[in-house]
């Protein structure tokens, strides 16, 4: 496992980040605990979770872990606020995660989406007030354009106030769409890459093809909103080219697409989500192939 300076921060990352969206919500919380339980194991040290994933849930479940097996000190504990992003509503956000997470502080707190309604000097002050409290060590965003981006650390930076050291962009070998503004900017100012998202809502399983049915019961069956983000020819063929590359290589689809994700240089980690110890074990063995110099002409090719 490879361990990553987030931004100018003095945290270090690992490469692959445990995103918790299924907890609470997708798994019950004794298969959450085995998660983690593994996860921390294997070497995972950022555990990224929010407010809104199953109505703070998630996080209920984190915090119940956490007071169990005593290993807060080694959990990167990253989540989200949510909806407004006015000063009484990210304080509030804020407490009740650290009531959830049972925990003291939270290493990164980030605003889960832009809002356009509040000026970003208020969202910025709110945020340096929780550093200043201490309640939170480091503030990012998630969502967010390169434009927004800058515009906030304008802001925070006239001011002096805590700075965006993180950002989370949807990235994948059908979402490349942060690689015109948001990876140069990010590396220009030195603010940390996690990319959600590396197999695309599923897309690039190879559980999808052209004009073929989609399965029963999975994603893109139950929230049918993904096929307009990703039911394009463009994206179909590079499928299908991620297809051609799996079955020459002999390693699967999932594997590819993990391991490119997670060999991109201007990512700090990529974060995955996991019903189970299986598909933990499954990135790690996508990292190993990102750091094999064989597998560089394949995923080049990608």
């Amino acid at each position: 496992m490879e361990y990553r300076q987030l931004g100018t921060t003095e945290l270090k990352v690992s490469s692959i980040g445990l995103g918790c969206v299924t907890f609470g919500r997708e798994i019950d919380e004794p298969t959450s605990y085995v998660v983690m339980d593994h996860a921390l194991e294997r070497g995972i040290n950022l555990f990224d979770t929010a407010e809104a994933y199953a109505a703070g849930a998630s996080e209920a479940v984190i915090g119940r872990w956490l007071t169990r097996c005593g290993k807060r000190a080694e959990v990167v504990l990253a989540t989200k606020v949510a909806g407004s992003l006015t000063r009484q509503r990210i304080i509030e956000s804020a407490d009740g995660s650290l009531q959830r997470l049972q925990t003291d502080y939270i290493d990164l707190f980030q605003l889960h989406h832009w809002d356009k309604n509040v000026p970003y000097e208020e969202t910025a002050a709110a945020l340096d007030e929780l550093v200043t409290q201490g309640k939170v060590r480091y503030v990012g965003c998630s969502n967010y354009s390169a434009k927004q981006l800058a515009d906030m650390l304008s802001v925070q930076r006239a001011a002096g106030y805590a700075p965006m050291v993180s950002v989370q962009p949807g990235y994948n070998l059908v979402k490349r769409d942060i690689e015109a503004a948001l990876l140069p900017l990010c590396t220009k100012e030195q603010i940390g890459v996690l990319s959600f998202s590396p197999l695309g809502a599923g897309f690039l399983t190879g559980k999808y093809r052209k004009g073929g049915a989609i399965p029963a019961g999975t994603r893109f069956d139950v929230a049918p909103a993904h096929q307009d983000v990703y039911f394009s020819d463009e994206n179909f063929a590079i499928v299908e080219n991620l297809r051609g590359q799996s079955e020459a290589s002999g390693h699967s689809m999932v594997q590819l697409a993990l391991a490119w994700a997670i060999s991109q240089p201007a990512i700090t980690s990529v974060l995955i989500g996991a019903r189970n110890e299986n598909q933990v074990d499954q990135a790690f063995a996508a990292e190993r192939l990102a750091s094999s110099a064989d597998m560089q002409p394949i995923l080049t090719q990608l």
